[in-house]
């Protein structure tokens, strides 16, 4: 049951103490400058007791967001070195802008008032942020929460699953005609990059990404059976693909 103080400090101030005990389980305590927030608060803290959710509850009420994006950039950047920069670089934005709330304070609305504000942001050329990079931004951030939900045990939930993602245009599809495909290739082989030509050959073949084939090494190459395996792919899964016509024959 929780037991809530009352207290009078010398300046006169009022505050109230809470403690909660319930047997064969932790004891909690916390101090509010009000009654409401400290029935709340005992409300809440005693339901995760039962539930036993207490421990991820305590530690939400411990930590900040400025704490989840050191914690994430120290621990788990290093390990992704293909978006350290760009996730760091937006971390340390929602870090400046709400690094001082308590994750147990990190509402949908907190976070949805965010991302308002930065889709009203100008950018270096003097343009508004596209919903596109927005919506970028909140997934660096979901990325991060999720983390400290399923591996530190820092939250119960990610707030951003109740937060919309911004509208985005239609990508728009388009393939080369005969003559700019023809155009491209002659460019190509008189470049003075000998590897560009074999390059696009592979990439109109395969599908492959710049920095997968850039990437590619003859290990991953099976000329016997004609695939192509790509291993530093964007989802981090090696994807293995046939190799066949022109782009085979470049590789023999």
């Amino acid at each position: 049951m929780a037991q809530i103080r009352e207290r009078v400090k010398k300046n006169g101030k009022k505050s109230f103490f809470v403690r909660i005990r319930m047997k064969g389980k932790p004891e909690a305590t916390a101090s509010f400058e009000r009654l409401t927030d400290a029935r709340i608060w005992a409300q809440h803290t005693e339901t995760a007791i039962r539930e036993g959710r207490y421990a991820t509850t305590a530690e939400a009420q411990k930590h900040t967001v400025s704490d989840l994006v050191e914690r994430y950039i120290s621990d788990v950047l290093p390990r992704k070195p293909k978006i350290h920069n760009e996730y760091a670089c937006q971390l340390k934005w929602w870090q400046a802008q709400i690094g001082d709330v308590l994750l147990s304070d990190l509402t949908p609305s907190l976070i949805s008032e965010q991302r308002d504000l930065l889709s009203e942001k100008v950018t270096n050329r003097k343009t508004i942020i596209s919903n596109a990079r927005v919506n970028r931004y909140m997934a660096t951030l979901s990325t991060t929460i999720t983390t400290a939900v399923k591996e530190w045990e820092w939250m119960e939930d990610n707030p951003l699953r109740k937060v919309s993602k911004l509208k985005e245009p239609r990508g728009r599809v388009r393939y080369l005609s005969t003559e700019e495909r023809e155009r491209l290739l002659k460019a190509c082989k008189e470049s003075h990059n000998t590897d560009l030509y074999t390059a696009v050959i592979l990439a109109i073949s395969t599908g492959g990404r710049r920095a997968e084939i850039w990437g590619l090494c003859w290990k991953c190459v099976d000329l016997q059976n004609g695939f192509v395996t790509f291993e530093e792919t964007k989802n981090d899964e090696p994807r293995s693909v046939p190799l066949q016509g022109h782009a085979l024959e470049l590789m023999l």
